[in-house]
C-alpha cells in the first residue's frame, strides 16, 4: 500500500503537477491522521474494556467480602447484644434480697457480661484497592462514599471497644477477684469447671456494693456505645452489598 502512495506521488512530481500533488500530499496527511485516531480509538477501547473487567473483579471481591463480614458482625452483635441483656439484669438485682437474687444464676449472668466479642472484619479487598491505587477504577461514587464512610466508623468502633475493654479489664474484673469467685464464673466460660469453688466467699454480697453497681452501669454504656456503633456499620454494609450487587 505503501508503495502505492510512493508511485502516484512520484508520476505526480514528474508530470510537473504541483497543485494535484499538493492536494494528494494533504489527503495523504488526512488518511495518516485518520489512522492515527482510529488506532487511538481502538486503544481506547482497548483500555476501557480491561478497566471495565478489573472493576468487575473488584466489585465482586468488595461483595465477597462484605457478605462475610456483615455475617460475622451479626454473629457479634449477638453476643453483645446478650452481654448487654445480662448487665440490666445484673443492675435489676442490685439491693434485692437475697431470696430474690438467689432465683437467678448470677455466676452466669457476669460471665456474660464479661465474654464478649471484639467485631474484627476482613478488609482484604479494600486494602488491596487502597494500596494498588485502583480505587479510581470504581465508577459508583455513592460506594466510594460508602467504603470510606466504612473506614470511618471502623476507626471508631475500634476505639469503642478499646473503652469497653479496657473497663471491663481494669476495673470489673480485679473488683470480682477481690469480693466474688471467678472459678463459678468460669464454669460457663473456656474452663468449665464441674464444680463451684470451695472457698467461702459470701458473693450476694456484691449486689449491695454501690462500687459494683456503678461499675457494672459503665460498662453497660461503653457496651451500648459500641453497639450501637457496630448497628451502624450493619447498615454501612447494607449499603455497600447493594451497590455491589448492581
Amino acid at each position: 500500500m505503501i508503495k502505492f502512495f510512493r508511485k502516484i506521488r512520484q508520476k505526480l512530481v514528474v508530470e510537473n503537477r504541483f497543485n494535484k500533488y499538493l492536494l494528494y500530499a494533504i489527503g495523504e496527511i488526512i488518511l495518516v491522521v485518520i489512522g492515527i485516531l482510529i488506532a487511538l480509538q481502538i486503544n481506547n477501547w482497548n483500555e476501557s474494556n480491561k478497566e471495565k473487567k478489573q472493576e468487575k473483579a473488584i466489585l465482586s471481591n468488595i461483595h465477597r467480602e462484605f457478605k462475610q463480614n456483615k455475617k460475622a458482625l451479626l454473629t457479634d452483635l449477638k453476643t453483645n447484644n446478650n452481654a448487654f441483656n445480662s448487665g440490666l439484669k445484673l443492675m435489676e438485682l442490685m439491693g434485692k434480697t437475697q431470696s430474690k437474687i438467689k432465683m437467678y444464676n448470677t455466676d452466669s449472668l457476669i460471665y456474660s457480661i464479661v465474654e464478649f466479642n471484639s467485631f474484627n472484619p476482613s478488609e482484604s479487598a479494600i486494602s488491596d484497592l487502597l494500596q494498588s491505587g485502583r480505587l479510581q477504577l470504581l465508577s459508583n461514587e455513592k460506594l466510594k462514599d460508602q467504603l470510606y464512610e466504612w473506614s470511618r466508623i471502623m476507626t471508631k468502633a475500634k476505639e469503642n471497644y478499646q473503652g469497653f475493654d479496657s473497663k471491663v479489664e481494669n476495673d470489673l474484673m480485679p473488683y470480682l477477684t477481690k469480693y466474688y469467685s471467678l472459678k463459678d464464673i468460669d464454669k460457663y466460660g473456656f474452663l468449665k469447671w464441674k464444680k463451684s469453688s470451695i472457698l467461702k466467699v459470701d458473693k450476694l454480697k456484691v449486689f449491695q456494693d454501690i462500687e459494683f453497681e456503678n461499675l457494672i452501669d459503665d460498662a453497660l454504656f461503653r457496651l451500648k456505645v459500641y453497639n450501637t456503633t457496630l448497628h451502624n456499620a450493619s447498615l454501612i454494609i447494607d449499603h455497600i452489598l447493594n451497590e455491589t450487587k448492581k
